[in-house]
């Protein structure tokens, strides 16, 4: 008897918020216990200045990311997966910088956890990728996924879903194609199109109808600048889109690709 109640305490006194993360590479796989992450040799205490997620200066113990990537090559692929369904496609390049924008695990110590992201919603915890000097890299919100549950090396968007590509008679650098990188930086971690998408957050944006069909004017632009000025209400999830983290110009681009792809639906 005496054993089982030991057992319990023990159980008890576990931390219920550790957790854990695996990133499988092509080459390595590796599963990181949230002690593990927090004492790892290179952790610091960094200050992320107007945190996308929390919308002010936020302090967290976090890990370099390209030390959690060993031989992962800059052309790479990755995917950061949330708990809520949320898939951020992550190409690995930036990911990598040692100056500039810096990419940062940050790591939810459960003896001092993080704050609520809003009232009754959890925190960005157990796992949060920020960045220290985003602007230096044009660093999109939709790079900077938290609640993460893993991360995995895939290949290109493109490789994977077929239907979210323009017409292939398209140069390279053509504005469409422009266009469609923006879209997998941007959008393609919460919404689908043409069915084609590991995202579980935001609609399909093609099927039945794209929001080009259905946006008048310069409304789709305002929209995605500024969710909450046209649709206002609480549960919304789509950030608002800065000029600072999408350039007038690139906002056309996209706005573009969404408009050509309006003409090439498949079921």
């Amino acid at each position: 008897m005496k054993a089982i109640f030991a057992l319990f305490a023990l159980l008890i006194g576990l931390p219920a918020s550790a957790a854990q993360l695996t990133i499988e590479l092509d080459h390595s796989s590796k599963t990181w216990q949230t002690a593990d992450l927090l004492k790892h040799p290179q952790a610091q205490t960094v200050q992320i200045v107007d945190d996308v997620s929390y919308k002010r200066t936020m302090t967290y113990r976090a890990v370099p990311l390209a030390l959690l990537l060993p031989g992962l090559k800059p052309e790479s692929h990755l995917q950061a997966v949330a708990l809520d369904g949320f898939a951020a496609e992550l190409t690995a390049a930036p990911l990598l910088e040692k100056q500039g924008a810096r990419a940062w695990l940050a790591v939810e110590d459960p003896a001092q956890p993080w704050p609520a992201l809003a009232d009754g919603k959890a925190s960005a915890g157990p796992f949060y990728l920020v960045w220290t000097d985003p602007q230096a890299g044009h660093i999109s919100p939709e790079q900077w996924p938290f609640q993460i549950s893993g991360i995995k090396q895939l290949k290109t968007v493109a490789e994977r879903f077929p239907a979210l590509l323009p017409d292939p008679k398209l140069a390279a650098d053509d504005p469409i194609n422009q266009g469609f990188a923006l879209f997998q930086k941007n959008c393609l971690a919460c919404h689908r199109l043409n069915g084609a998408g590991d995202a579980q957050v935001g609609p399909d944006l093609n099927i039945p109808y794209n929001p080009t069909e259905y946006f008048g004017g310069d409304f789709l632009k305002r929209y995605i600048r500024d969710p909450q000025s046209l649709r206002h209400w609480p549960q919304a999830k789509m950030p608002a889109f800065a000029a600072s983290v999408l350039p007038d110009g690139e906002l056309d681009l996209l706005v573009g690709y969404l408009k050509h792809m309006a003409g090439r639906k498949q079921p």
